[in-house]
């Protein structure tokens, strides 16, 4: 869908907060705490932004960007974009949802990774629910959000963390998960030291328990190179059938033969590469999908088959 920028608001060093609106004045679909939009940006890149603002509003969506130095999705946004343009944004999707059954909210946010943490917040407000979170940055000057949470930190509900880069001051996961609370739930999301620690120091919890988002891709091991063997994918709708070699993924060869596909972390995190399976046992390799999902549905950025063809819905 075609939303237009309508303010561009400084909410941090180097962290810029973008209101999206229809142009046409209309609401836009709902959307769950947690949830996230990938947005086409400059030179065909499609990135993941997690919605920020209060899900109860239909008026508008907001998204918080990080200027990284690597980053050139980031880069388009800060250098490029302007209030009134327009930008492409898919549909709301969400992998990081609030448990329904907890009875206490634990949140622990890293940096950046407060975005759908403050999505939940308002949603945990309206349903005056228990909850606290800790968020851990650098410094208050990078502290993205810091006046809205004012309040609720003189509350107690909000702890500020800001450790000035040293990692000898960061904050002590390992200590304020030691002791699974029952009726708890867990929620991670920041940068790959903390969701380390944070998924060490919760490894004891029980299942279904803690929740987590990466806004970077997980480390994982590379695939066992005895399980990459060759295979060939047909594709439903358009009639190809195509060799995906060993150590080459089931996106490059479909890029190479001019079919476009739909990606963005291209690491199976993000789910923009999601497509429905029509024949086949896929080989799935990420650390995403539900069970229920994996029956129809597979990440095609770096899942393989273990049938020696597989058919795609595409």
């Amino acid at each position: 869908m075609q939303l237009r920028i309508r303010s561009i608001t400084y909410l941090a060093d180097n962290i810029n907060g973008y209101e999206l609106v229809d142009p046409r004045g209309r609401d836009l679909p709902r959307f769950e705490a947690g949830a996230h939009v990938s947005m086409r940006l400059g030179d065909g890149l499609l990135r993941d932004y997690s919605l920020c603002g209060d899900p109860a509003e239909r008026r508008h969506y907001n998204i918080a960007v990080l200027r990284e130095k690597e980053g050139r999705g980031s880069g388009h946004l800060h250098e490029t974009v302007r209030v009134g343009d327009l930008v492409e944004v898919s549909m709301p999707r969400n992998n990081f949802p609030l448990a329904a059954e907890a009875e206490r909210h634990l949140m622990i946010a890293g940096g950046i990774g407060i975005t759908p943490i403050m999505a939940m917040i308002a949603e945990l407000k309206r349903r005056r629910a228990d909850f606290r979170l800790y968020y851990c940055t650098r410094s208050p000057e990078t502290t993205a959000f810091r006046d809205e949470l004012g309040l609720l930190a003189a509350q107690g509900r909000v702890v500020f963390h800001h450790d000035g880069g040293d990692p000898a001051r960061a904050l002590d996961i390992a200590a304020l998960l030691r002791e699974p609370q029952p009726g708890t739930h867990v929620y991670h999301c920041g940068p790959g030291g903390l969701m380390v620690a944070a998924a060490a120091a919760a490894a004891h919890w029980p299942a279904g328990t803690v929740h987590c988002e990466y806004f970077k891709g997980p480390a994982a091991p590379a695939p066992v190179p005895i399980e990459d063997r060759p295979f060939r994918v047909r594709l439903a709708k358009s009639g190809g059938e195509y060799e995906v070699p060993a150590g080459e993924t089931i996106i490059s060869v479909l890029r190479r033969h001019g079919i476009a596909v739909t990606t963005s972390c291209e690491l199976g995190y993000c789910c923009a590469c999601l497509t429905r399976v029509v024949g086949g046992d896929p080989d799935h390799r990420d650390q995403i999908l539900a069970d229920t999902a994996r029956r129809n549905y597979m990440l095609i950025c770096l899942s393989r088959s273990h049938s020696e063809v597989l058919e795609l819905d595409l």
